[in-house]
């Protein structure tokens, strides 16, 4: 398959709720606002394609980029590579699917979480602070704690929206899996007051910090 087959595949699929939606969650206009089931269905045709996967990618066309996220084989990609994609994509859909599909796995990972935090590049920014979100919550060793706290505490409120969300999620994590961090992470969260009038839908936990981490710290018990 060519990459005109599938974005012509993909223009038959497209859904004017979901580009709407895309469109509402800051998407730009390259896109032809595909369901998340059917861009499954098309990578799922293709399978494993890497060479697709990145003229795909090329394209700047966001359900195209989704697919290629999908079928893309990432022990096959550059550190430099990676991180270009990063950089090249500010939908934050799309960087969240190349984080759970390719980054959270990616064999230089921590190489690239420990250049990221240092980033003035806002999207490698929110992907470093996602890698150090995960190991916060599943393998800390290593990781100054306080050190982080520091950061957050100052860094967080000009932040940009794209970084200070996971940022937002490594302060939660603290104070979720670790218990002798846990009262500063709920100080500087009620400091802050980020994410406190979010709105959230019936049945889910606010991403406002305090709450978030009271919650989770709930269920564990």
């Amino acid at each position: 398959m060519k990459v005109n087959d599938v974005l012509k595949k993909l223009e038959s699929l497209a859904n004017p709720s979901t580009l709407k939606h895309n469109l509402k969650a800051g998407a730009g206009n390259n896109q032809f606002g595909v369901k998340m089931w059917d861009i499954r269905k098309v990578a799922a045709e293709i399978k494993s394609d890497h060479a697709l996967a990145l003229d795909l990618w090329a394209t700047g066309n966001i359900d195209a980029r989704l697919v290629a996220i999908l079928i893309l084989r990432p022990k096959d990609l550059s550190p430099a590579e990676l991180e270009n994609m990063v950089k090249s994509e500010t939908f934050s859909q799309v960087a969240d699917w190349l984080y759970s599909h390719v980054i959270k796995d990616f064999p230089d990972k921590e190489k690239l979480r420990e250049k990221w935090m240092k980033s003035k590049d806002k999207m490698c920014a929110r992907q470093g602070w996602s890698l150090t979100s995960g190991r916060i919550a599943r393998s800390p060793e290593g990781i100054d704690i306080s050190a982080l706290l520091d950061r957050l505490e100052k860094e967080m409120p000009k932040a940009p929206p794209e970084v200070q969300w996971t940022m937002n999620s490594a302060l939660a994590n603290i104070g979720i899996h670790h218990a002798e961090h846990r009262k500063r992470a709920l100080a500087i969260g009620e400091k802050l007051g980020i994410y406190k009038d979010y709105p959230v839908s019936k049945g889910c936990t606010s991403p406002y910090a305090p709450i978030w981490i009271n919650e989770m710290v709930k269920r564990q018990k």
